[in-house]
């Protein structure tokens, strides 16, 4: 059983006989002397998507549930429903928007390395890998004369996910782009 200080973003646990995934985490560590450190976590019920939030001091044991994690690639949308399918035994899960609203922006067709979460044999959400490769297929040209300042600029990629990036890149440029804060890490 994991502390609360020891909570990360998509661990999944069970309180009150209810599954929950953790989706964010905001840590509060008071400025006088002998007061606890509090973790105010925001957690979305699995597999309903109901949302819950609780506050923890960082001692409080939580009970983690017992999920399987498999490997799967992103196959085809269908509405509101997404498939995988498990890249050892070929089967195919099928997961609600919902579900993976958070991740959703950063699917692409044919994507590999995603892990499904798995209780009992149902998915109940999915973990990317903490960087992604895209291509730029809209953004606006750059200056020629740009300095090197930090200014950005909005470009599109070619799943429709749009982000902020340096002036300098160019429609067919590649970047990689950070999965849990949806930011431009670097170009490739």
């Amino acid at each position: 059983m994991p502390k609360a200080s020891e909570l990360k973003k998509g661990h999944v646990v069970e309180i009150n006989g209810t599954l929950y995934v953790v989706k964010k985490m905001d840590v509060h560590s008071p400025s006088s002397r002998g007061a606890q450190t509090l973790y105010k976590v925001r957690f979305n019920q699995v597999p309903h998507g109901g949302k819950y939030e609780e506050t923890f001091i960082g001692t409080d044991m939580i009970k983690q549930a017992s999920l399987e994690r498999r490997q799967v690639s992103y196959l085809y949308r269908e509405d509101d429903l997404l498939t995988f399918m498990d890249q050892d035994d070929y089967s195919q899960y099928t997961l609600n928007e919902e579900t993976i609203a958070d991740e959703i922006d950063f699917i692409s067709d044919g994507m590999a390395g995603i892990t499904i979460l798995l209780v009992e044999g149902s998915p109940i959400g999915i973990e990317l890998p903490t960087s992604i490769i895209m291509d730029i297929v809209e953004c606006i040209p750059g200056m020629q004369s740009a300095s090197a300042t930090g200014r950005t600029k909005p470009a599109r990629c070619s799943n429709g996910y749009e982000l902020q990036v340096p002036e300098y890149m160019k429609e067919g440029d590649k970047v990689k782009v950070n999965t849990e804060t949806g930011k431009f890490m670097s170009r490739v």
